[in-house]
């Protein structure tokens, strides 16, 4: 299939630096925690970017696994997968309107998507509480890959994409781009929490990156229901 009908991973980054905020509500406290919890001294740089950079490996490193599950599953029934294929990207292009919505406080739906993910997570949960509190980089990644299946529109928005790519490892590499794309979020949320909160909480940051999304999800439908017309 042509390379144009799939996400192209600066796209996938994309979504996840402009989705970023509503990862900072769900996973900045956590990561924040990270640096607050570890004593100021010397090497405090050092011993801060080490847990950064694990607990975020852990959670991207999920996001890739997760995509790559699910294209694995899709590969079973190819033709029918390619059916609906253009149905399953306008799906997710509505996934990531009512994800800016979201951002922005106009409207609240994509939390009943995210509830989809409700019975994993509860199994999983109980998982954080034995690697808390965490006291070194193996157990910053080990809790980061458990945070990373916490129930999340955005993610599950740019999932949609990444099942349909024509290998498992395109897909795999679409989280991955995706992920990398929350990265700088995360990490100055746990270099400078109280900065970036406050940024976090101006209405007009909000909504400028809730309309770049909306933008981003308006323009795959048009595209994909031409598609669908010839």
């Amino acid at each position: 299939m042509a390379a144009e009908l799939y996400l192209s991973y600066p796209g996938a980054f994309m979504i996840g630096f402009l989705g970023s905020t509503h990862c900072l509500g769900m996973c900045g406290g956590i990561s924040a925690s990270l640096s607050m919890a570890l004593p100021v001294g010397a090497g405090f740089r050092w011993r801060q970017s080490a847990m950064l950079l694990s607990f975020n490996s852990g959670r991207i490193a999920s996001y890739v696994m997760i995509a790559a599950l699910v294209a694995l599953l899709s590969t079973t029934a190819t033709s029918q997968w390619a059916q609906l294929g253009p149905w399953l990207r306008t799906v997710a292009g509505l996934l990531l309107i009512a994800m800016g919505l979201s951002m922005a406080r106009w409207w609240q739906g994509i939390r009943y998507v995210e509830r989809l993910g409700a019975p994993v997570w509860r199994r999983l949960s109980p998982l954080t509480s034995r690697l808390l509190p965490v006291r070194t980089p193996s157990h910053a990644l080990m809790l980061g890959a458990v945070w990373g299946w916490l129930p999340c529109g955005l993610v599950y928005s740019t999932l949609g994409w990444a099942a349909l790519q024509p290998t498992v490892g395109s897909a795999a590499l679409t989280m991955l781009f995706f992920g990398l794309g929350t990265l700088p979020s995360m990490l100055a949320t746990g270099y400078a929490a109280s900065a970036v909160q406050q940024l976090r909480q101006q209405p007009y940051f909000r909504r400028l990156a809730a309309v770049l999304l909306i933008g981003f999800g308006l323009w795959t439908i048009p595209f994909h229901m031409w598609m669908m017309a010839h």
